[in-house]
């Protein structure tokens, strides 16, 4: 959950920018322990979503910044366009090109530090998001991917997480080997795929005043909105959601038993197949006959092929994911019945 930070003001412009991110290189330190980000930023992301986004549709942005010793500051974004099947002509990188260009000509942080991306009922792990950061990663070491979840966001606390692939994977994506036996030599789970980063939302002296000053005049009626334990349809959303994924992972453990079975299959075929030529071979030996030439056993019995683990990895780290959602929607509504109950108490 992120956290709001006394400080400064953000960052300074361009040439800050480009200043803290040579002092970065220069270290040869790329680990990024914390992601700091400004909350214009925070509000840019949440604006973006209630303009754009609809229901279970994603909306994505890129984030600029700079990279300070092992911390990652996050000054500024801006929104990928919403474009149709008719805009063929549409070229992305040109438009984030553009865009960088424009605002480095006004002396705002320029440098691609990664992008954001919201998700519906916390629905991201998937191999999109993974192909998207590896891309992002692997350009810019620093670079990491800001998930913004709107449902919990509307129930009163702030969803937004920084993650990035850790070290493993990534030297698994650049083989683009996924196969059960390169995954199980690097010792790749759903567990150690993603890695958390902190995050801490920073914003000026007069910013937090101001936000102190709003909360005082806020109607108190507005705030006991946050404890109503409304939340049976987000519960059962992520339920049904966390069966589906379940299945999707039964029909993948069928698969790969199946495979399995088939390669135990073809073992003994190979088995039997040595076992008569052997016998045959001791027979025209028997007789003074020359033995039957060796032939390549790999090519008479393909062995096959095997299924991709990876998806397998996916599913599991989201079912992961809505399991904890559902444990912290749980947990939620256990906090706003205590708290709903002392304010009974109080009252009364």
């Amino acid at each position: 959950m992120a956290s709001r930070k006394e400080g400064s003001g953000a960052a300074g412009g361009g040439f800050g920018a480009a200043k803290g991110k040579g002092k970065a290189a220069a270290t040869g330190d790329s680990a990024v322990k914390q992601v700091q980000i400004d909350g214009l930023v925070v509000l840019k992301i949440i604006k973006h979503y209630q303009e754009e986004g609809q229901g279970n549709e994603v909306v994505q942005g890129v984030l600029l910044g700079l990279v300070v010793d092992d911390r990652l500051e996050i000054t500024n974004c801006f929104p990928f366009p919403q474009h149709t099947e008719d805009d063929a002509d549409f070229d992305e990188v040109q438009y984030q090109m553009e865009m960088m260009r424009s605002l480095r000509h006004v002396n705002i942080d320029h440098l691609h530090v990664g992008w954001y991306q919201s998700t519906y009922y916390g629905s991201f792990v998937t191999r999109a998001l993974l192909d998207s950061q590896f891309s992002y990663q692997h350009a810019i070491e620093e670079s990491v991917v800001l998930i913004y979840d709107p449902i919990k966001t509307a129930q009163g606390s702030l969803s937004l997480k920084a993650y990035r692939l850790t070290p493993k994977l990534m030297e698994v994506c650049k083989e683009k080997d996924f196969s059960p036996e390169a995954l199980k030599k690097a010792n790749i789970a759903y567990e150690n795929m993603f890695e958390e980063v902190p995050i801490v939302i920073k914003n000026s002296y007069l910013i937090n005043v101001m936000l102190w000053e709003l909360e005082k005049k806020s109607a108190v009626a507005d705030r006991h909105e946050l404890l109503s334990l409304a939340s049976s349809n987000h519960l059962g959303k992520s339920l049904q959601l966390l069966m589906d994924r379940v299945d999707e992972m039964s029909q993948d453990i069928v698969k790969y038993n199946t495979y399995l079975r088939n390669v135990s299959k073809q073992q003994q075929q190979k088995h039997q197949y040595q076992q008569r030529r052997q016998q045959e071979n001791l027979q025209r030996q028997s007789r003074g006959e020359a033995p039957l030439p060796e032939e390549d056993i790999n090519k008479l019995f393909k062995p096959p092929q095997p299924p991709a683990r990876m998806e397998s990895l996916l599913i599991a780290g989201q079912i992961n994911t809505y399991c904890q959602n559902i444990k912290e929607f749980n947990a939620q509504n256990l906090g706003k019945l205590f708290m709903a109950q002392a304010l009974q108490d109080y009252n009364n």
